[in-house]
C-alpha cells in the first residue's frame, strides 16, 4: 500500500480530507480505514471507494458511512472513470455546523476526490 496523494477541501467550515492510495490487494482496505479513523478522529463520516483488478477479476467496494448522498458510489465511478484498477480513496469529513444538503455533499466529496485524483496525474 503506498499514498499517492492527498488534500483537503473546505466547503461552508466542514473540512473534507481526501487520499489516495495504490493498493497490493483489497485486504489493503481495512488498514486504510484504521489509518484514516485514527489521523481524522474529529471526523464524522470516512467514505471510502476501492477498484481493484487482477487477473480479470475486479473486486469493488465502496461507503458511504453513514453520509447522505451516496458519496461512496461517486467515489467509485471516479475511480472508474480513471482507470485506476488497484486503487482506494478516502474522503474524511469533520462537520462544520453547516448542513450541505445531499447535492452539496455530493459535489464536496467529489470536488475533494477529483483534486487528489488529479494532484497524483501531475507527479
Amino acid at each position: 500500500m503506498k499514498e499517492l496523494a492527498a488534500g483537503k477541501l473546505i466547503v461552508k467550515k466542514s473540512q473534507f480530507y481526501a487520499h489516495l492510495y495504490d493498493i497490493d490487494n483489497e485486504h489493503n482496505l481495512q488498514e486504510i480505514l484504521s489509518l484514516h479513523r485514527h489521523r481524522y478522529k474529529k471526523a464524522n463520516h470516512h467514505c471510502y471507494a476501492l477498484n481493484f483488478t487482477l487477473q480479470n477479476q475486479t473486486e469493488q467496494q465502496f461507503s458511504a458511512d453513514g453520509e447522505v448522498g451516496r458519496p461512496g458510489r461517486i467515489l467509485l465511478q471516479l475511480l472508474e472513470h480513471h482507470a485506476l484498477n488497484h486503487h482506494v480513496i478516502v474522503v474524511s469529513r469533520i462537520f462544520g455546523g453547516i448542513k450541505l444538503g445531499v447535492g452539496g455533499v455530493q459535489r464536496a466529496f467529489k470536488n475533494a476526490a477529483e483534486s487528489v485524483i488529479n494532484l497524483n496525474k501531475q507527479k
